[in-house]
């Protein structure tokens, strides 16, 4: 097995589960990190997710460019991508969201033929309240439409809720573009 995707809702244990696997390997670790720090609560953040790693894992942090940063990783390495939801988010903030669905299908396809472990992490958004704003209802469309992209690629997808983990099998058929469900 070679591409995890862990999915799930915010403090779910996506992150520990994903440093759980990694170190389980015993081979070393890169680590993308999406997230800015861009207040005192997300640099807080930031600060008690590093507390959870290794201090000899390599840390990459990007907030766009994920694809260019996944290059130079060694192919026997263990990556973590985290995560996929402030990826997305970051990305749209750039610019228009319309490419962001290929573009993640694209980083999908490459990682997925790494030899090494690699781990994704993403949020979860669509089970919740519908965003009331049309830039919170793109955000949620565009990440589920990345998530779906993800876990048709891996190997294994998880669903993390309070801490505890569902394997989620494909779909009888993939979900029809721009639709409901």
């Amino acid at each position: 097995m070679t591409l995890v995707l862990l999915l799930g809702g915010a403090r779910s244990g996506k992150s520990a589960l994903a440093v759980r696997l990694a170190r389980q390997r015993g081979v070393p670790v890169w680590f993308v990190a999406t997230g800015e720090a861009r207040d005192g609560e997300m640099a807080d953040r930031i600060r008690a997710h590093r507390a959870t790693r290794p201090s000899d894992w390599q840390v990459i942090e990007v907030p766009r460019e994920v694809e260019r940063a996944v290059e130079g990783v060694p192919p026997e390495a263990t990556l973590i991508i985290d995560c996929l939801t402030l990826w997305v988010s970051n990305l749209l903030e750039a610019g228009p969201g319309e490419g962001i669905p290929a573009r993640a299908a694209q980083l999908a396809a490459r990682v997925r033929t790494r030899p090494g472990l690699t781990v994704v992490v993403s949020d979860e958004v669509g089970m919740g309240l519908v965003p009331v704003t049309p830039l919170g209802r793109t955000y949620r469309d565009l990440l589920g439409q990345v998530n779906a992209c993800w876990a048709s690629a891996a190997d294994e997808a998880l669903l993390l809720v309070a801490g505890r983990t569902l394997r989620l099998e494909p779909a009888e058929s993939p979900p029809s573009a721009g639709g409901h469900g």
